[in-house]
């Protein structure tokens, strides 16, 4: 197994274990967070129905129009702004939040100050 495989496996592992622990539901869905290199990409999820309510990414008409790259803290902080109203436009207003198996640091945590501070609560 090679550096790549091993790291990719390790995420897959810590996103298993903390998906076993929450699940979103439909006065309270799931904020998922996937990261990439270069982007961000937000979810929020019914874990009941199955169902994607809404969500915003860093290669979204929004956020391009902030100027800003989703590679990075300031990035990470405007797309949880975004996400943080949109939620609000879909009527949601308290989230499970679903980290992806990444560490709760850095353009994660920064996503989720942004979320909270636009009105999502968890």
């Amino acid at each position: 197994m090679n550096k790549l495989q091993k790291k990719q496996a390790a995420l897959a592992r810590r996103h298993r274990r903390v998906r076993g622990k929450i699940s979103g539901t439909p006065e309270r869905p799931r904020l998922c967070v996937t990261r990439s290199n270069n982007n961000i990409y937000v979810q929020f999820v019914d874990d009941v129905a199955g169902k994607t309510l809404c969500g915003v990414s860093t290669l979204g008409p929004e956020f391009k129009a902030t100027g800003k790259n989703g590679a990075n803290v300031e990035g990470a902080t405007a797309l949880g702004e975004i996400a943080g109203k949109k939620a609000q436009e879909c009527g949601i207003t308290a989230v499970v939040f679903d980290r992806g198996g990444n560490l709760y640091h850095g353009r994660i945590k920064a996503l989720a100050d942004a979320a909270r501070e636009a009105g999502l609560k968890f």
